[in-house]
């Protein structure tokens, strides 16, 4: 079971640096970096994580499929998993629908944009040249000249079924968002099916009392994941009670648990939780 900590895109992009020594030389296992339209870019992140960490493994949650080229994508990855074997997890999903829209990218068919694009940036990545004619993705005899000595596992941030089941078949793990529970956990695990598949979850963590914070994060996940925000689960509350979340999301199935702590000083919750779980 690992335990990982999401450098939150509100953060000043500068703070990424003490961040991310602050967890290295924690109890932490993973530092995972977003890239959402109008914040910041996940490699540029993830290069700058690893380059001043020494054991953490760093973690991208997610690069939309549709804004990355997979040939590019695959000679990123490959660089960064070349320079720091072992440390790098990638994420790669749909993207915000309304956000590829903006840009121009909208994807006829994410399905299988997602799934060409996991599986083609696999194959680069293991070093074989690559010719695919699919139906979003087009690539004729593509080989890395410097492709890592172990390839980067590939996950997929998805939380549909038919997405799941897609992930489950192309992809090394899965990435589930913040506020999934217990119960949908297990969903997913039957979605995806059985084989050695890491599974991700997200869940927001706020240690303190005010009760308009939990309702903030809970409404924005609930809109998210189309469920009541009843539903929504959370590490929100004391330090021990949100240890005890932590701990039910791996008793449910969950591979490594990521917390995405709220607030502008996120490293002092992240303490507190983290001696609760030692």
């Amino acid at each position: 079971m690992r335990l990982g900590v999401m450098f939150d895109r509100d953060l000043p992009p500068e703070s990424l640096v003490p961040f991310c020594r602050h967890l290295d030389a924690a109890e932490a296992d993973d530092v995972w970096v977003v890239e959402d339209l109008g914040w910041t870019g996940s490699i540029s992140s993830a290069a700058t994580a690893l380059a001043v960490t020494e054991r953490l493994r760093v973690g991208i949650g997610i690069t939309p499929a549709p804004l990355r080229n997979p040939a590019l994508l695959a000679m990123e990855l490959g660089n960064l998993a070349r320079m720091h074997p072992h440390r790098l997890a990638a994420g790669i999903g749909h993207g915000v629908q309304d956000w590829m829209r903006q840009v121009g990218a909208l994807a006829p068919s994410p399905l299988a944009l997602l799934e060409e694009t996991i599986v083609a940036v696999r194959a680069l990545l293991r070093g074989e040249t690559v010719t695919l004619r699919g139906r979003a993705v087009r690539i004729d005899g593509v080989s890395l000249v410097h492709p890592p000595v172990t390839a980067p596992p590939v996950l997929a941030g998805v939380v549909r079924p038919r997405s799941l089941e897609l992930s489950g078949r192309v992809a090394q793990g899965t990435i589930l968002p913040e506020g999934v529970g217990p119960a949908r956990i297990g969903e997913a695990r039957e979605a995806i099916g059985g084989g050695d598949h890491e599974l991700v979850v997200f869940t927001h963590l706020y240690v303190g009392d005010d009760p308009a914070v939990g309702a903030r994060l809970a409404a924005g996940s609930a809109e998210f994941l189309h469920v009541d925000p009843d539903e929504v689960v959370m590490a929100v509350g004391s330090p021990g009670f949100a240890a005890d979340q932590v701990r039910s999301l791996w008793e449910a199935g969950a591979d490594t648990v990521v917390l995405r702590p709220f607030g502008p000083d996120p490293l002092p919750q992240v303490d507190l939780v983290l001696a609760e779980l030692r």
